[in-house]
Parts: structure tokens; C-alpha cells; sequence
């Protein structure tokens, strides 16, 4: 039997589910579509009903058609009965370029509609499209967020995205684009794990309203780029995942739902799939939360190829605000 996940209600009146599976790339390439349309229906048989995707994954036209077949086989009854989220690449944060990507993702993924359309990055890229990831450091251009959130507002009065939000905005940031939108981000979307636990970022988004969801809460366990094995790898948690006869994952994933966020995760194999939903039925004690309290602190992406001396991110601090 598919398990049950619990939603949130965001700021649009909208529900999403609290436990969410990713689809991004973590090996150099997705597998096939087919095979990867099959790993989408067995996440519906697990009980996924939530789905994070993005242009530049590359996984919205698999994940479209699993969507479909899911549908024709009876595993769902319909397209409202999933939550669908994807992204705006860096190539395409001018005002003008949004609504057309929206489109694309749309056309790629076969529906009418998002659930939710995040800006992926605080960054604008001058070349490169929204097909392939890549980041070169002197591409990055000023990236205009009064003008890209007005065509995400256009986005969601058009019907075309039922909420709108963003990725890996600063609180700074986030105040910037609360000065003049006229509807607020329903979502910020970050990187958050018992490893780096954005204490500041949960209390902003509270005080404001905006609901924040994990990425890379298992810490990508040391994917170039961004991982780290702070987490897979951490003894506090091998601890309390032994005595309370839970994986490292399964303590780590309670941990981040625990704190009012919704948790983004990702695996491709189907015993493990059942076991990052099997989070719902325990909690952490005051002791096991106060050992993760003393975890240091690390932010895994530190944004080094959005900066360059000649560009509007000169380091790293400049890119997170001083929220490093």
C-alpha cells in the first residue's frame, strides 16, 4: 500500500506534499527515458506524490509521460492528484525569456500547468541555454530580480503555475524581492540538512510566511560540485540510527521534517525509495536533537562558478550575502 504523505498549505491556498522526490542528474547523465519513466511509476507506487524537476535536469519529458501512464494504469486518477514543480534556468532570467521557458517546460512535460515554477538560481547567464548545466563564471551578468519576478507573476495570473517561488535566495535577496511583489514567493527552495541547518533562513520565511523546502538533505553524500559526506557519514547520526534501528537517511530525513520544511530526496532505487517515506510514524527525542545541534556546520555549495572579478558576484560571500 502507497503511503500516505502530509501536505502544507502555502501562502497561494495551495497544498503540497511534505516529502517530495527529486529528479536531478547526479551521474553525468540521467538514465534512459524509458528506464526513468519506469523509476517515476514505481515512486507513484511508493507514494511519491510530489515531483521536483527543472529544465536543466532534463527529467521533465520522462517525468510527463510516467505522469500519463500512471494516470492510464489507474495509479492515480489524475493530474491534480500530483504536484509538480520545476525550474527556471540562469540562461533565461530576463523578464521577457520567462513566460517561453515556462511554455517549453510545459510542452517537455505534456501538462497545462505547475503546481509550482521556481527561479532556480539568483543568477542571470548572457549565453548557454536552458537544456544543459553549465555555469561559466564569465557568463554571469546582473541578474534584474524586480524584472524576473514580475514575468513569474505573469506566469501565475496566466493560470500556467498555480505558486510561484524561488531557489537558494539569500534572506537578503528575499527581502529585495518582497520590497515590490505583489504576490510573495510561496516557497523558497534550499540547501538544508542536520549539517547545515539554516536556522536564519527558517525564521525569516516563518516571520514572512514562505514555506522552505530541503534540497540535498542527505548532504548528496559527496557528488562533485556540491556534496559533502557530512551527513552519510556523521557519527551522531550512525548513532542514533543504531539504537533506534533506522537508516542514517531515515534520521537525517526525520530531522529536516521535523523542522516545519519540506524534504526534497532522491533515489533511484526502489527499496530505498520506500525507505525515505518511512520518516512519518516516530520522531527524534530532545537528546537526539540536541546531539544534532552540536553537528558543525557546513554549506556543501558555495557558489564559487556564479562568481568572478569581473562580474556582479565577486565571491562567494557576495553571492549568499554573508550567509556563509
Amino acid at each position: 500500500m502507497a503511503m500516505l504523505v502530509p501536505t502544507v498549505m502555502l501562502n497561494s491556498g495551495h497544498e503540497m506534499p511534505l516529502i517530495g522526490m527529486g529528479t536531478a542528474p547526479t551521474a553525468p547523465t540521467l538514465p534512459p527515458i524509458d528506464q526513468l519513466v519506469s523509476i517515476f511509476i514505481d515512486a507513484i507506487e511508493a507514494g511519491y506524490r510530489h515531483f521536483d524537476t527543472a529544465a536543466v535536469y532534463g527529467s521533465e519529458e520522462a517525468l510527463g509521460r510516467a505522469m500519463a501512464e500512471a494516470i492510464q494504469r489507474g495509479l492515480i486518477k489524475s493530474r491534480e492528484d500530483v504536484f509538480i514543480t520545476s525550474k527556471l534556468w540562469c540562461t533565461e532570467t530576463h523578464h521577457d525569456l520567462v513566460l517561453p521557458a515556462l511554455k517549453r517546460s510545459l510542452a517537455r512535460l505534456g501538462m497545462d500547468y505547475l503546481d509550482l515554477y521556481h527561479i532556480h538560481w539568483p543568477a542571470r547567464m548572457k549565453n548557454g541555454n536552458d537544456q544543459e548545466i553549465k555555469v561559466v563564471n564569465e557568463d554571469v551578468i546582473p541578474f534584474d530580480i524586480r524584472g524576473t519576478w514580475e514575468a513569474m507573476e505573469e506566469c501565475y495570473k496566466l493560470g500556467l503555475a498555480k505558486s510561484i517561488g524561488v531557489c537558494n535566495f539569500s534572506c537578503t535577496k528575499l527581502s529585495q524581492l518582497l520590497t515590490h511583489a505583489t504576490i510573495p514567493p510561496a516557497v523558497n527552495q534550499v540547501e538544508m540538512h542536520v549539517a547545515w541547518r539554516q536556522e536564519k533562513m527558517l525564521a525569516f520565511c516563518k516571520e514572512k510566511g514562505i514555506h522552505v523546502s530541503a534540497w540535498s538533505p542527505l548532504g548528496a553524500n559527496g557528488i562533485p560540485f556540491w556534496g559533502n559526506h557530512a551527513v552519510m557519514q556523521n557519527s551522531v547520526l550512525k548513532d542514533i540510527a543504531f539504537h533506534r534501528q533506522k537508516t542514517i537517511p531515515q534520521v537525517a530525513l526525520r530531522w529536516v521534517y521535523e523542522q516545519g520544511v519540506s524534504v526534497l530526496v532522491k533515489s533511484f532505487n526502489k527499496d530505498r525509495m520506500r525507505e525515505n517515506l518511512q520518516i512519518l510514524d516516530w520522531e527524534l527525542s530532545n537528546e537526539e536533537n540536541a546531539k544534532i545541534q552540536e553537528i558543525p556546520q557546513c554549506r556543501g555549495f558555495k557558489g564559487e562558478v556564479f562568481v568572478h572579478p569581473d562580474g556582479p558576484y565577486k565571491s562567494p560571500d557576495e553571492f549568499w550575502d554573508g550567509e556563509l
